[in-house]
């Protein structure tokens, strides 16, 4: 259901994955034509096609996985695909940042906490799907 707390958590980590596409996660001092990430000064989403796919399809699983409140399975199944292309793309942002060139002179930025955050809410959310779950089933074995 809408009012339901993982719900809320479902919403703020979509909207944690896409404020990402506004964000960056890392600036250097000056723009750096050697680098493919830094040659603007800023680590975005948009440097990579394979980051924005993997935050943007976590943001719209994230989203729409509020309209399945009927069925709880597929729910914590795309909660948990969510979670997973989350890391996957945070891992892959780590990976490309640390073999950069300009990785040592780059200073961390606001979007680096915002992939930690959509995960932590995805995982309260699907904890409390699973909760759900449990409690009808338990209802359902008192009929």
């Amino acid at each position: 259901m809408i009012q339901r707390i993982q719900s809320i958590f479902l919403f703020l980590g979509a909207v944690l994955c896409f404020v990402l596409f506004f964000t960056d996660v890392a600036d250097t001092p000056a723009p750096m034509e050697t680098s493919s990430l830094f040659a603007d000064a800023q680590f975005t989403l948009f440097d990579d096609p394979i980051l924005l796919v993997l935050f943007g399809l976590a943001g719209v699983l994230l989203l729409v996985n509020i309209f399945l409140f009927n069925n709880r399975k597929l729910q914590m199944t795309l909660s948990l695909v969510a979670i997973l292309l989350v890391v996957l793309g945070a891992g892959y942002g780590a990976f490309r940042f640390f073999t950069d060139v300009a990785a040592g002179s780059a200073t961390p930025d606001f979007g680096l906490i915002l992939p930690l955050l959509a995960i932590i809410f995805g995982w309260l959310a699907r904890n409390n799907i699973k909760k759900d779950e449990k409690l009808v089933r338990s209802a359902d074995r008192l009929r």
